[in-house]
């Protein structure tokens, strides 16, 4: 059997991140007067973003959306779709400002503000955090834990959740080659990243899938609706869904599923311990797939 809930032997989480216009802004609000810049955001929140909805329906699976509080004030209508369909709404900053390029007292706003935008929406605090860019700063995880949030998605020492010490936070961990931006992300200029076929990230991300299923992990997708929104790339995100499910025993859950999950799990079983042990599946009777 595996760690899992029901004994599943790997957790799944499809995982967007609704940037829109906020990745160009980049936490200043100098780039509004450039509309070019920022359709490529509106496009996510427009039509990415009600593509990606329209596969989630069809393979009825539920999603976690980490929103900076801005999208959520300039977007409301999407915001609210995401919501009636019973989706997760996650903290993503409010403006897409790094924590690391800020003051205590700044990162404690921007805290405030993007929960204070997701709650009008969701009627609650939001229950996860991502940050932009995956940045942690020194008062990152003392602000989640003082604001009451059940877990982060930002770190990458694991492919197993961790609980933080002396919190109650749980870590879903992600990677890099976990996310669309390193293949699909391009900006005009020099240093930007060439556009890769979709058919580039479906051989990665199957191949990490694969491994990370062997080892009974958690395979924390992180997208972008402004990246993996275009059709050919929806396309080829319901290729992985179909790759995933040709898999014996697997749990797609949201963020506050798995952390809860992970918390009660982590109690029942102190020997995981609180970086996970690695699951051993020689000495599992589970099949491991094809």
């Amino acid at each position: 059997m595996g760690r899992w809930k029901d004994g599943a032997q790997c957790a799944v989480m499809l995982t967007f991140d609704l940037d829109a216009e906020t990745l160009w802004l980049a936490g200043s609000l100098e780039n509004l007067n450039k509309p070019g810049m920022l359709s490529h955001g509106t496009y996510g929140a427009r039509v990415g973003t009600p593509l990606i909805l329209q596969l989630l329906r069809q393979n009825d699976i539920k999603a976690t959306f980490f929103v900076p509080g801005w999208t959520v004030e300039q977007h409301p209508d999407i915001i609210e779709a995401i919501r009636d369909q019973g989706h997760e709404l996650a903290h993503h900053g409010y403006l897409h400002e790094r924590p690391t390029e800020l003051t205590r007292e700044q990162e404690a706003e921007v805290l405030v503000k993007g929960i204070e935008a997701l709650r009008r929406i969701t009627g609650e605090a939001p229950r996860g955090y991502r940050s932009p860019a995956w940045e942690f700063s020194a008062n990152t995880l003392q602000l989640l834990k003082e604001h009451g949030f059940r877990y982060s998605s930002n770190l990458m020492s694991h492919f197993l959740p961790w609980q933080h010490p002396d919190t109650e936070i749980i870590e879903l961990p992600v990677q890099w080659l976990l996310d669309d931006a390193p293949f699909f992300l391009f900006r005009s200029g020099p240093g930007s990243r060439p556009i890769q076929p979709a058919a580039v990230a479906y051989q990665a991300w199957t191949e990490e899938f694969r491994g990370i299923y062997h080892y009974g992990g958690l395979f924390n997708l992180t997208m972008h609706p402004q990246l993996i929104g275009r059709p050919g790339r929806v396309l080829m995100l319901q290729q992985v869904i179909d790759f995933i499910r040709s898999f014996p025993h697997v749990w797609f859950a949201t963020g506050s599923e798995v952390a809860e999950y992970w918390a009660q799990h982590v109690r029942e079983n102190p020997d995981e311990g609180r970086q996970g042990r690695i699951y051993d599946p020689v000495s599992s009777s589970r099949p491991l797939g094809r």
